[in-house]
Parts: structure tokens; sequence; C-alpha cells
């Protein structure tokens, strides 16, 4: 995969004046304040592929605040979106990243974990490989999380909408951080997120899902070679899991009594 040029692949979503882009295209800002977040979108569709975007969180104390990298394929009730989001945590404590997932307007797939690494302080990169088998989130290179396409067993799937690539700042203190116990402190104001080297293998979208759900040496991912983590990736998600894991909405039987058709079907 080949470094892109934000400025030339994405547009910015809103408030252009909460945006900074180097002169050379490579490295953007993101800021939030007591007015406004921000965000940028793809200027084009994908469906299926593998997307990475190194970014350094919010530095300090910025509780409260939500930064996002996602994939949406629109605003309607019946939405399919892929997502990360990291929440903004009190000086001192470990950041936390939370992952969902929607299919056809329906998410509440939330999975959180702490970062092992203070995520404010340098680049890291985070990727996210969606194929007909199976989304892949990976922090470093490291799986942190897995979502089969279980389809023929009843399970939805995000697999014919194609979606935009997205990155945000907003306002998030309602549930953020401690479940909106810790809200934001806008005397901290602006809070800054920092975007570079974002790069990207995907199948573009002309109208056609056969063409970006084939295995062809085009759609490398699709290739059955991608259906199943490697005996590395699946040692590395297991110790995520067993370490840095704090919340499964598979294990939440308060909140889903009878569990989701996916969290009954082995990885």
């Amino acid at each position: 995969m080949q470094v892109r040029e934000l400025y030339q692949d994405f547009i910015i979503e809103y408030s252009p004046n909460h945006v900074y882009t180097s002169p050379n295209g490579r490295f953007r800002t993101l800021s939030l304040d007591h007015d406004s977040g921000s965000g940028f979108t793809s200027k084009v569709k994908l469906l299926f592929g593998q997307f990475d975007m190194q970014i350094k969180l919010v530095p300090g104390r910025s509780a409260g605040t939500v930064v996002a990298f996602y994939l949406k394929s629109g605003d309607s009730n019946n939405r399919d979106e892929v997502d990360f989001e990291f929440l903004g945590n009190v000086i001192g404590k470990p950041y936390g990243l939370q992952t969902n997932i929607f299919s056809d307007g329906s998410g509440n797939r939330e999975q959180r974990i702490h970062l092992w690494f203070d995520p404010t302080k340098d680049f890291h990169t985070y990727s996210i490989l969606w194929n007909i088998y199976l989304i892949m989130f990976m922090v470093d290179g490291i799986p942190i999380r897995v979502y089969r396409n279980h389809a023929d067993k009843g399970v939805q799937y995000p697999q014919w909408k194609p979606m935009n690539l997205v990155a945000s700042i907003w306002n998030g203190e309602g549930w953020a951080t401690r479940g909106g116990k810790d809200k934001i402190d806008w005397s901290k104001a602006p809070f800054i997120a920092s975007f570079r080297d974002y790069k990207v293998d995907a199948c573009f979208w002309r109208g056609n899902a056969g063409f970006c759900r084939a295995n062809s040496p085009s759609n490398w991912w699709n290739n059955p070679r991608f259906s199943q983590l490697n005996p590395r990736q699946r040692k590395m998600l297991i110790w995520v899991r067993k370490y840095y894991m704090y919340y499964d909405y598979c294990t939440d039987h308060k909140r889903f009594p009878s569990l989701p058709k996916e969290c009954t079907i082995a990885l």
C-alpha cells in the first residue's frame, strides 16, 4: 500500500476552520472546542479492502472527547458502519478504545479495550481489514478484534453497501468517559488530534458489488488465506482480550438477556 495525500483523497466534512493540513498534504489535525468539532471524509466510496491511518490522540486531559476513524455507508437509519472510537480520558488513566459495527442500521456491538501504550505521545497505526470473510481491527498490526461474516447463519454483516472512510473529533461527554461521569473541561480547549500517512488498498465503488466481492489478484483481501488469522495473530488477539479488554457486549447478560446470535458462534 502506498502512502496517500490527505488533501487529494478527502474533503473536509464540517468546520474547515477547525482543520489544518500541512503543505505536503501528508499531515492533518482536527480540533474540538466549545463551538464545534471537525471531520473529513473520503471523496470516493469503497467496498472491502484495508485502511490504515497513523493517529496521535489528544494530549492531556481529554475526558468527554471522542476521536473517530471509521467506515460509513451513509446517514440513514439502515446504514453500515465499522468504527474505531477513541474515548478521551483523565490524566494518569489508560486510554480507552471502543470498536463497533453496524449492519443495516443495527449496531450495539461494542467492545472496549485499554491501550497498552500512551497514544498521545506518538503516532500509532490503526487499521481495518474488511473482506468477504471478516472484519479485523488492528493496532500497530496487532489484531484487537475480529468480527466474522456469519450471514449464512442469520447474522448481519456489512457486505453490500459501499462506504466512505471518515475521521472526526466530537463532543461525547454524555457517555465517552466512565459512562459520562467525566465531562469535558472546556478550559483545556482546543482539543487536537493528529493524522498522517494514510494508506488504503481497497475496491473503489463503481456500482458493481460483484466486482468488489470477487477473489482476484487486485482484490487480494478476498483471498481465502485472509479468512483466518495466522498463528501469531491468534496469539496476539488472545493476549489483548485477556489483559486489555474491559467490555464485551457478548458477555453483557444484563443488557442482552438473550445474547446476539454471533456471540454464540465460535471465532
